[in-house]
């Protein structure tokens, strides 16, 4: 496990925080971990993961909307999310090859430090976003 993930799982330990599985991803040369959650909004359950390597990156990625990305909503869907991803800076709103919408937040770190307090303000902040916008970007995906 990188060192950066040893630091995150010992805030989650020290925390008492059980919400997360981690998973150590075999044979990754940036030896990436995963750690595996759900943010509860509007009585939904979103996977929410955080993916931590030896880089200087790590992200937070919340799916919003499985397969949201249809034919009889791209243009307003697609017009959306630009608008919402110029309007908020801590992270950007985009569609995987399957379509699903996803909201990710990438943190720039130490190489070899983390601070799992930082990680967990910035999980305040993708709730309080969520809280006020999943119901009107629901509204748009079921057009």
């Amino acid at each position: 496990m990188n060192n950066k993930a040893e630091q995150f799982n010992a805030f989650l330990e020290d925390q008492k925080i059980k919400v997360f599985q981690m998973e150590e991803l075999e044979g990754n040369e940036q030896h990436t971990v995963v750690f595996r959650s759900f943010l509860g909004v509007e009585g939904q359950q979103l996977p929410t993961i955080v993916i931590i390597d030896d880089s200087i990156f790590s992200i937070i990625r919340v799916q919003i909307a499985p397969q949201a990305l249809k034919d009889e909503n791209a243009a307003d869907l697609l017009k959306m999310v630009n608008g919402q991803n110029m309007m908020y800076k801590p992270f950007k709103l985009f569609f995987d090859e399957r379509g699903d919408l996803m909201l990710d937040v990438c943190l720039v770190t130490d190489k070899d430090k983390l601070d799992g307090n930082e990680v967990y303000q910035l999980f305040s902040v993708i709730i309080n976003y969520l809280d006020e916008n999943y119901r009107n970007i629901m509204k748009v995906v079921w057009r």
